[in-house]
């Protein structure tokens, strides 16, 4: 393996430095002492040395011509990639049956009809992720980077360089896992790029567990600055897609197969960090806390305990980070301080740690987590969702407890 050596351990001490320069590599081969010898990499180069070092680099340079890069002409056109909205209403109704995978890509289309710089990548997931409705309408926008994730990524963050585009990279929530390095090197960087997730959790159903996400909320909440868009409905997947478009950080959009009823009206407004309260009495007991698949599997369980007459305050988080933390902690103390968080996910890293570390400091708060504590198994999405402990029926189990505790 060859030896490399910092720049800033090469430089005289006269010599202007950067911030940048101390990124900068060079590989020690011809270097006397240097070249093959162990336990030389990443060292700084004594100062003693480090003058005969540049001699020698100096020695070796052909030319006699200044070595001064011509600066890179600025002719590139004007453009804007911000302030972007979409261009026409949504068309869902109340109870309509949609996926946020097929909301997802469907929004994508929408957008691009209103910002000519919206681009699409994808890792040959297209008939998955709907992505291939926005290949249909804009082929020359849509970029195939086949099953080569972390090369997706590399190439999303090609794109985005310089704000000159806003890229959309899509793929299995669970194929990110892939392309670590490269997200968090893009982070970073500070380079806003949009990455959507699709096959989230076990509600996946039949597929099996291999494509099923479950770590993803981890993974993106450990990214430093990076937005985790969860969507519970059609309506909110629409809204996350553009305000991830017209965010300057970086953004995760976490989307579901199942088929899910629309539960809000194309009137609703939502915000980066906002939750939304989707059911609430004055005689709420308990609070449960969910998104996506869980969110109405809450539902379900807010009506059939209704029968008993047991109220409940259901909480829709929308983004898992920013973590709408005041709404949190405001109706905890309205419902007794009782909170029952339910994701598709693993619990490690995911929506009960996000709120448990939310309400950490407040005093006579109690949080009871539901998530997947094993590896899932195929099956349709109810089976698995009852199975792995985060369906109504668990839900209404789990009340029960807290309120009797």
């Amino acid at each position: 393996m060859p030896t490399w050596l910092s720049w800033n351990s090469l430089c005289r001490p006269d010599w202007p430095r950067t911030q940048k320069s101390t990124c900068l590599c060079l590989p020690s081969a011809g270097i006397k002492d240097v070249e093959d010898a162990e336990s030389w990499y990443g060292r700084s180069m004594p100062k003693e040395r480090a003058d005969a070092i540049v001699k020698l680099i100096e020695s070796q340079i052909q030319t006699n011509k200044i070595l001064v890069p011509w600066p890179p002409i600025e002719d590139s056109p004007q453009i804007n990639i911000m302030d972007i909205y979409m261009a026409s209403p949504s068309v869902y109704i109340a109870d309509d049956m949609v996926s946020t995978q097929r909301a997802c890509g469907l929004a994508l289309a929408k957008l691009s009809h209103e910002n000519d710089r919206v681009i699409v990548l994808d890792s040959d997931t297209k008939n998955f992720n709907f992505s291939d409705i926005f290949k249909k309408e804009h082929p020359e926008r849509f970029i195939q980077c086949y099953i080569a994730e972390q090369n997706m990524v590399n190439v999303a963050l090609g794109c985005a360089t310089r704000d000159r585009t806003i890229a959309f990279a899509c793929t299995f929530a669970a194929f990110f896992t892939r392309a670590f390095d490269q997200i968090r090197v893009g982070a970073i960087s500070q380079i806003n790029i949009n990455l959507i997730g699709c096959h989230c959790g076990v509600s996946t159903g039949d597929d099996n567990p291999y494509h099923m996400a479950l770590e993803d909320l981890a993974m993106f909440r450990a990214i430093p600055n990076c937005i985790v868009f969860y969507p519970s409905d059609a309506i909110s997947t629409e809204h996350a897609v553009y305000l991830a478009a017209n965010s300057k950080e970086m953004c995760f959009i976490r989307t579901s197969q199942a088929e899910t009823a629309v539960i809000y009206t194309t009137k609703e407004t939502f915000q980066i960090g906002q939750a939304k309260v989707v059911r609430q009495s004055d005689n709420d007991t308990v609070i449960v806390i969910g998104a996506g698949v869980t969110l109405h599997e809450a539902l379900v369980a807010a009506d059939e305990l209704s029968k008993e007459d047991i109220s409940i305050r259901v909480i829709d988080l929308f983004t898992i980070k920013p973590l709408d933390i005041a709404t949190i902690i405001s109706n905890a103390k309205a419902t007794g301080g009782r909170i029952i968080t339910v994701e598709d996910h693993y619990p490690e890293g995911g929506i009960g740690g996000a709120v448990c570390a939310a309400v950490s400091m407040e005093p006579n708060i109690v949080v009871h987590q539901l998530a997947v504590m094993d590896v899932p198994q195929s099956g349709r999405c109810n089976e698995a969702l009852d199975v792995s402990g985060i369906s109504s029926r668990h839900i209404i189990m789990a009340v029960k407890c807290i309120l009797m505790n």
